[in-house]
């Protein structure tokens, strides 16, 4: 049996989706893009299995909209945007299709997000390459782009890493004593004869 869509109306919280009435009652809620796609119109008769898939498109198209917000927001791997698509509970078809999306008008792009991380650390947080390669890691960035982005780094960045790190843990009561400093550094993974020599020096 046919039924009919008597209204699309654009939502006042979310000014960038439309409800969509049939026969009167709220149905489904569509975003602009996907509105757009669907060429739905008032009067426009469906079946009701036509308005079951449009009920499913709704909420794949919300999960799309919630994920590209919060892909927005800074970058992130494609491992990071996987793993929060599946903590929404999205199935395997829909993450692939999603990511693909995001992927397609460049908000995952690990290369790009590996020089940035990079760049980031350097400016505010300098630390060693070692750290630098196993941080990248565990965003589950590839080895092959983590080798060509941290293959940048020169061995004067390792160096002025290191010194700046000891000035800024200098300030601190507890890293006055050499040992513990020492300790701190081998920690974030610089090499014991860089550490001695920046000490010394």
């Amino acid at each position: 049996m046919a039924v009919k869509i008597t209204a699309i109306k654009q939502q006042q919280k979310r000014t960038d989706r439309y409800s969509v009435f049939v026969e009167g009652k709220y149905a489904f809620s569509l975003s602009e893009t996907a509105l757009l796609e669907s060429k739905l119109a008032s009067r426009q008769e469906m079946t009701a299995e036509q308005v079951k898939e449009f009920k499913k498109l709704s909420a794949e198209d919300k999960l799309y909209n919630q994920t590209l917000r919060w892909a927005a927001m800074r970058m992130r791997t494609k491992w990071e945007i996987k793993n929060y698509l599946e903590r929404k509970k999205a199935s395997p078809p829909l993450v692939e299709i999603i990511l693909n999306k995001l992927s397609i008008i460049g908000l995952i792009d690990d290369e790009k997000f590996a020089k940035a991380f990079l760049a980031d650390r350097q400016l505010l947080r300098p630390t060693s390459k070692r750290k630098l390669i196993l941080e990248l890691r565990k965003k589950h960035v590839t080895d092959e782009i983590i080798h060509k982005i941290t293959g940048e780094v020169e061995a004067e960045d390792e160096q002025a890493a290191l010194k700046t790190m000891i000035e800024r843990k200098r300030r601190q009561a507890k890293y006055q004593d050499n040992l513990k400093l020492m300790q701190y550094l081998a920690r974030q993974g610089f090499n014991y004869a860089d550490i001695k020599n920046a000490l010394e020096n």
